[in-house]
């Protein structure tokens, strides 16, 4: 669920949406007075399934005003169950904040936790539990550390963490592939995510697949390409999921399967960020019925958010699974159409609640699904938060500033790094001021000698300094102009690399960030 409603109108909802969820969620069970109390409250799930009931019609497709009441509810009832924990009792009080909230405005006064915080609350002594560790019926979850390098871990109710499998499973069926699994036969879902079960995409993105309905499931983990083969080979429709890298390595692993293997795969969903078009068009190269599509999670999350159309770039909510808010630098929600910071707040955790949690994702907020059918909030990633190019006291990001040089490249030289890119990789090196922007392809060679041709020995800077200033926020975008790129005093230079160079910096797990900063 996503804020649906401005700030506004959040005290203008009807009587008889808030009086439905008071029903839903009692008084006696809005404010527990015991961590024992709140080992026994009912599942929010349950809550769910009973205003469905209620209305006539699933949560999904409830009125916004009946959802939005709802989570209302529970978010007050989390405030109420976190003040009972003397750490969070001490930070929100440190915050002025001392009981639960009246209304969506008066949430948004509740501090942004960051990485920092979930490691204080749910590492080491787990200091932030409700219900303490000892009490037993919890999970794990550990992150890699892709972004910072240091180990994360986030502790889960296993019975609130299967409610959150089968919501998500249950939608995912009904929402997003049903419209692409329509032929007769069995119907297979598979994942390559994870080497072992500990680490998040591995236990929590396999739960929410296997709780598909009427698909089977396979955790494949790391595939070869016989392996890959030998599953394809399986009579029924096939969709996949797993991180861009691997997604787009799918086409080099395929190339000597069947025909009737390779027509069988209709979806192919990548994790958090962006699938190159040169990706996407390698794919359908190999596979012509695949329709390629974005599954968004996180450690703290397993279902974040889901691309439900292929040829609509927006992300789904799931409702009733978190509270997904996009947000400014004060914490308050952004307008429609603007791009602000992902924060969620998982909704099913009476015993391990972490609020606001802001997920290191720019996002640009899109309007809900509204009419019949299915109602939620939308949302478009726009990058991750760290992708920002310090240029001096000015800030660009480094994802317009990729689409930006890929029109001047394009003009200049006639090559599309749309088209030929496979990874691109921004290194700034701040104190010798010199931005390189490291571009892998397949003829790496060839593209660096047609670009050198058209541009001759210092045609870089003449490219970067018209494409940066598009880089700038609408509010920024008089903190440069070509002149003072030019006078900035950096060097400037694109390299075309070969695929899988070591010049790319990548992850553990084979991802490549967008921005490396060198001091």
């Amino acid at each position: 669920m996503t804020i649906t409603q401005p700030r506004a109108a959040s005290k203008r909802t009807s009587a008889a949406p808030t009086d439905l969820a008071a029903r839903l969620i009692p008084d006696d069970e809005l404010n527990p007075r015991s961590v024992a109390q709140v080992a026994a409250l009912p599942s929010f799930a349950g809550k769910l399934e009973e205003c469905a009931r209620l209305v006539g019609a699933p949560y999904c497709e409830a009125p916004h005003d009946v959802q939005d009441a709802l989570v209302l509810r529970r978010l007050q009832q989390i405030v109420n169950t976190v003040l009972l924990n003397p750490l969070w009792r001490e930070r929100l009080h440190y915050y002025g904040v001392t009981s639960a909230p009246a209304d969506l405005a008066e949430w948004e006064r509740i501090p942004l936790s960051d990485k920092a915080v979930q490691r204080d609350m749910f590492m080491g002594p787990r200091a932030g539990m409700v219900v303490p560790i000892e009490h037993g019926g919890f999970e794990i979850v550990a992150s890699g550390g892709t972004s910072d390098g240091l180990p994360l871990e986030i502790v889960y109710s296993l019975r609130e963490l299967r409610d959150t499998y089968r919501i998500s499973g249950a939608f995912m069926g009904a929402y997003q592939l049903s419209g692409y699994f329509r032929a007769p036969g069995p119907r297979w879902l598979y994942t390559t995510l994870a080497d072992y079960q500990m680490w998040s995409s591995g236990t929590m993105v396999g739960g929410v697949l296997a709780a598909v309905p009427g698909v089977n499931y396979i955790g494949a983990g790391p595939v070869t390409a016989p392996v890959l083969e030998h599953m394809f080979s399986y009579p029924g429709a096939k969709a996949l999921m797993g991180i861009s890298a691997g997604i787009g390595y799918l086409a080099e692993l395929g190339a000597g399967m069947p025909a009737h293997a390779r027509e069988s795969f209709r979806v192919a969903m990548y994790g958090s960020g962006l699938l190159p078009q040169t990706k996407r068009e390698e794919l359908h190269a190999v596979y012509p019925n695949v329709s390629i599509l974005s599954y968004f999670a996180a450690t703290q999350a397993e279902c974040i958010g889901l691309q439900l159309d292929h040829e609509q770039p927006e992300l789904a909510a799931v409702p009733g699974l978190h509270l997904v808010e996009i947000v400014d630098e004060n914490g308050r929600a952004v307008a429609e159409g603007e791009e602000g910071e992902l924060v969620v707040t998982r909704l099913h955790a009476h015993e391990t609640p972490l609020l606001r949690l802001k997920l290191g994702d720019r996002m640009v907020r899109r309007s809900p699904l509204d009419g019949a059918g299915l109602r939620t909030g939308r949302f478009e990633f726009a990058g991750r938060s760290g992708d920002m190019l310090h240029l001096g006291d000015s800030q660009y990001s480094a994802l317009l500033a990729q689409a930006a040089l890929r029109v001047e490249l394009l003009r200049a030289t006639g090559i599309d790094l749309d088209r030929v890119a496979l990874d691109v990789q921004f290194v700034n090196h701040r104190t010798a001021k010199a931005l390189t922007v490291l571009v892998a392809a397949d003829d790496a060679e060839g593209l660096a000698a047609q670009a050198a041709a058209s541009l001759g020995r210092s045609g870089w800077r003449g490219v970067f300094a018209a494409a940066l200033p598009r880089s700038l926020s609408l509010f920024n975008d008089r903190e440069a102009t070509p002149e003072s790129i030019e006078a900035s005093g950096y060097d400037f230079r694109l390299a075309f690399v070969p695929r899988a160079s070591p010049e790319i910096e990548r992850t553990p797990v084979g991802k490549v960030p967008l921005v490396r900063d060198r001091i």
